[in-house]
């Protein structure tokens, strides 16, 4: 697979009941044709603040659209962080080796834009200013209706078969 830049996105969701935020839900704004879509996905679940401390809770795979809906309908009712992403389904050490060094040659780039950002002002700054922005064009959304368990057993079945036919 060839690495993509792409561009996380926070989206808080509101607690229905106090009008207040309560949890986050973090993933990759993908254009519509990526392949990174038709990949099984998994959700990491953590404290949302520094107050709390405890291991993350890792679950999937998913289909993408059943991994946001219930990490949507999981930080919709508490304070916590959901992180949403794709599982790569390497089979050799060398195809690991691949996309680790996608990664960091995708971090080295994000760390030179942070330098140069640097010589006009604060990166985090641009970088806060840029999802309050985002947040304010799009609507708050409701969090999508979770998957039943028959559909989320349906898409394990779909995932089973797309790991099963990879070549290698």
């Amino acid at each position: 697979m060839s690495p993509e830049v792409v561009r996380i996105l926070r989206h808080e969701l509101p607690d229905r009941a106090h009008d207040e935020q309560v949890g986050a839900l973090v993933t990759l704004d993908l254009p519509d044709d990526s392949p990174m879509l038709g990949l099984p996905w998994i959700i990491t679940f953590g404290p949302l603040g520094d107050a709390d401390e405890w291991e993350p809770v890792v679950c999937g795979p998913y289909e993408r659209a059943h991994a946001l809906a219930l990490a949507e309908a999981v930080v919709a009712e508490e304070q916590l962080m959901a992180v949403v992403e794709p599982l790569l389904p390497a089979l050799t050490p060398e195809e690991i080796r691949g996309e680790i060094a996608a990664a960091q040659l995708a971090a080295e780039d994000e760390a030179a834009q942070a330098d140069r950002a640097d010589l006009y002002g604060d990166f985090e700054d641009t970088i806060d200013e840029e999802l309050e922005l985002a947040a304010e064009r799009e609507p708050v959304a409701e969090p999508a209706t979770a998957p039943s368990r028959d559909e989320v057993r349906a898409g394990f079945a779909r995932i089973a078969r797309l790991l099963t036919s990879k070549e290698g």
